[in-house]
């Protein structure tokens, strides 16, 4: 790889590949006019167009062909218009678009089935949702009404992310929602994270940073009395919020909710389907990480169509078998979703890209290590077990002073992103962190290429970080 002079800015010849759209599909007004983007100060927003894509590329109305970095926001796991889930789609749609949840539908049927399957929830039942935050804000009744705790308290992290409803933001320890959110008002304790690289327990090693955080939620479980915890919410792995808990955290936390009979949430929105190396990212502990509930989205359709879930154990769904469940959504369990997430599963099983991405992801995180003794600027590097990984940067590592506070970028960290993206590679930052996640479906040397140009960009950005 180091003789690799990285990926080229590709461009697509022509511009009738894509059919052009039609006159009432075509916009009158920049999108910058009309639409409200997330995460950003609206007069701040100047993304291009993107037209299609194929593989782990986008393509953007220019022509231009983009390795994706980060499979947009972690979701992309098939990579981008994987052809069995378009098909998928396409063929659902002909047969029957929609119905409503109180009837039955066959994708929703089958894939409920497969997940059960796959994670080893015999027995327990899926509750379908949109997305990630209405699939927590979900497991979160469920739990308590299991619990018979209407207000039961929630355990979540400090340093977390669970979505951006107003339930979900109380649930997250998330600087950038703060301010909006009210935890009290929502029944939530944040609890201390297992951050080990800037660890909020003191000196010590990585795996006593991960017991001592599973410890501190006892105590908290312990302080409030267990008979008020309905649940703990936690991420297993991955997580934009860049931290990867040690391998100590998730067995002890386990351990810790069984004794105390509280039930665990693992939040697997971004860390499952493969991402970080199995299905989910608990099954790397085996049976005695599983948890209670888990919540699902982004890779269970690959982001082909929107699509959340709530798995819940056959202990759980038999709390509330007889009782009335007083949730829907108008889309819930929507079949031409779940034809998506149908043909996704049958993907990453016949494609093999679970273990495709542990493979790949020990490479990467290989070459990040490798980068991590050339520049002095990477403080530290995380994951690993799948393809996701985080570079940490830092002023100086030996006091590991960051390059900006939290959660503020640094400057010359957009502008390394700003010239990856005219070479041709699209990266992800936040903060002081740099975010790791290609497709699943990557090719092996455009894996290898666009860490070539970031080792590049590295020296360019900053040289006198460069030991």
């Amino acid at each position: 790889m180091s003789g690799s002079k990285g990926v080229r800015n590709r461009r697509i010849a022509g511009s009738r590949i894509f059919p052009p759209m039609n006159s009432s599909a075509s916009p009158r007004l920049p999108e910058k006019q009309t639409v409200l983007h997330s995460w950003t100060a609206q007069d701040r927003w100047d993304a291009p167009t993107v037209v299609g894509g194929a593989g782990a590329h986008f393509i953007t109305a220019d022509g231009r062909q983009i390795l994706d970095l980060s499979s947009q926001s972690e979701c992309c796991n098939l990579g981008h218009q994987h052809p069995a889930v378009v098909n998928a789609i396409k063929l659902q749609a002909d047969r029957l678009c929609y119905i409503a949840n109180a009837w039955g539908a066959e994708p929703r049927a089958r894939l409920a089935e497969l997940l059960l399957e796959k994670s080893g929830f015999r027995g327990g039942r899926v509750f379908f949702t949109l997305g990630g935050a209405d699939a927590n804000e979900h497991a979160v009744k469920f739990a308590r009404q299991a619990q018979g705790r209407a207000r039961g308290l929630v355990i979540a992290r400090d340093r977390s992310y669970h979505g951006a409803s107003y339930a979900t933001m109380a649930y997250s320890g998330d600087t950038r929602t703060r301010e909006g959110a009210d935890p009290a008002a929502h029944r939530v304790i944040h609890a201390l994270p297992p951050y080990a690289y800037r660890s909020p327990f003191g000196p010590g090693t990585d795996e006593e940073c991960g017991l001592r955080a599973a410890a501190h939620v006892e105590a908290l479980i312990a302080r409030e009395g267990a008979h008020e915890v309905a649940a703990v919410l936690m991420e297993p792995d991955a997580g934009t919020n860049g931290i990867v808990p040690p391998e100590s955290y998730w067995p002890a936390l386990r351990k810790v909710t069984r004794r105390s009979g509280t039930l665990l949430i693992a939040d697997e929105v971004m860390s499952g389907f493969g991402r970080c190396g199995d299905w989910f990212a608990w099954q790397r502990y085996g049976e005695a990480g599983r948890p209670d509930l888990m919540t699902l989205a982004k890779g269970l359709t690959g982001a082909h169509l929107p699509l959340g879930a709530v798995v819940l154990s056959a202990e759980v769904a038999k709390r509330l078998e007889q009782e009335m469940l007083y949730t829907g959504l108008t889309y819930c369990g929507h079949p031409l979703s779940c034809a998506a997430g149908v043909a996704a599963i049958e993907a990453y099983a016949a494609e093999d890209l679970i273990a495709r991405s542990r493979r790949l992801g020990a490479l990467m995180f290989d070459e990040l290590t490798d980068m991590h003794g050339r520049h002095a600027v990477i403080g530290d590097v995380r994951g690993g077990h799948g393809l996701f990984a985080v570079l940490e940067f830092v002023a100086d590592r030996g006091t590991r002073a960051p390059l900006a506070e939290w959660p503020s970028t640094p400057p010359a960290l957009s502008a390394l992103v700003r010239d990856g993206l005219d070479a041709g590679v699209s990266f992800a930052t936040r903060g002081n962190l740099l975010l790791l996640a290609p497709p699943l479906v990557i090719a092996e040397q455009d894996l290898f290429d666009a860490l070539s140009l970031l080792d590049c960009l590295l020296r360019q950005h900053f040289p006198s970080a460069t030991p």
